[in-house]
């Protein structure tokens, strides 16, 4: 039987509830985080509560609960499904809207299951990718954080899906490129990497943060800057980013052929790269668990 944690203990997955006055239930007002392990290890787990703890502040959500707490949480969740290569979704919301906010404890749930690889061919041949209709509004405050309010991502998504696209990108209400539904888009121009500033909004994730580092490494030059339909289509190279799929190469914009059509020479090299980058940071960080 599955084990999910649910705010101060292991519970089957099936038994799980919370109230329904709960706040991210009821209003979306809720954060999320997915993560991969690898070799019983947690990818980048300290970045991922970075951004956790940090939307909770910019989003005023109430988070009751310390990193230690969660990180050990995580842990066990791992441990009580006997599982070590796993996609890992941790929920924190601010809790039940019965209780005052002086006694509001927040919802934390942590479930695992075995992680389920995109199709290698998919890396091979890259993917199609099309343009989302639905625009970021650039004053609205949820953009840039990863909410619970997720539904018009998971629409977009949906509709790519129907046309047999991988991802959808989305642009701002100006005109600027963003990110995917559930990634971030980079672009390779004469050997130059491009992605988006964090400022557009995007999401700052924890893989185009992987791919700077990389690029830093290998002395690939890279550079944050607006984007317009224009570059999207004048690049020699785009892939997307995130930690369960690491480094998706695309191969067509709706009906615009991406490059040669086939993943380029930078992608291919940061793909291996932050393959190799990921075993070694799961060998390296041996972390240990405490009892909760």
């Amino acid at each position: 039987m599955e084990k999910v944690f649910l705010n101060d203990k292991l519970v089957d997955a099936d038994k799980a509830g919370i109230s329904v006055t709960d706040s991210g239930f009821l209003y979306g007002a809720g954060l999320f985080e997915t993560m991969r392990s690898c070799n019983g290890v947690v990818f980048s787990l300290k970045d991922h509560l970075d951004r956790l703890f940090f939307s909770a502040g910019a989003l005023s959500i109430n988070n009751t609960y310390r990193r230690e707490y969660i990180t050990d949480a995580i842990y066990e969740v791992l441990k009580a499904n006997n599982l070590t290569d796993a996609r890992l979704r941790l929920t924190l919301t601010g809790g039940p809207m019965s209780q005052s906010e002086e006694e509001r404890k927040s919802t934390l749930l942590i479930a695992a299951s075995k992680l389920q690889s995109y199709p290698p061919e998919y890396y091979k041949n890259g993917v199609l990718v099309v343009l989302s209709p639905f625009r970021q509004n650039t004053a609205e405050p949820i953009y840039g954080h990863k909410t619970t309010s997720y539904f018009s991502r998971m629409l977009a998504l949906k509709s790519a899906h129907q046309k047999r696209a991988a991802e959808a990108l989305w642009f701002t209400v100006d005109n600027r490129l963003a990110e995917g539904c559930i990634s971030n888009v980079f672009l390779v121009k004469d050997s130059i990497l491009y992605t988006p500033p964090i400022e557009t909004p995007v999401l700052a994730g924890v893989s185009r943060k992987t791919v700077f580092q990389l690029a830093l490494k290998k002395s690939i030059e890279f550079v944050e800057k607006n984007l317009y339909i224009s570059d999207l289509l004048d690049a020699d190279e785009i892939f997307l980013t995130n930690v369960i799929m690491q480094i998706m190469p695309i191969c067509s914009v709706e009906n615009h052929s991406v490059g040669s059509g086939k993943p380029g020479p930078v992608t291919v090299k940061l793909q291996e790269e932050f393959d190799e980058f990921v075993k070694d940071e799961c060998r390296k960080s041996n972390s240990s668990t405490s009892s909760l």
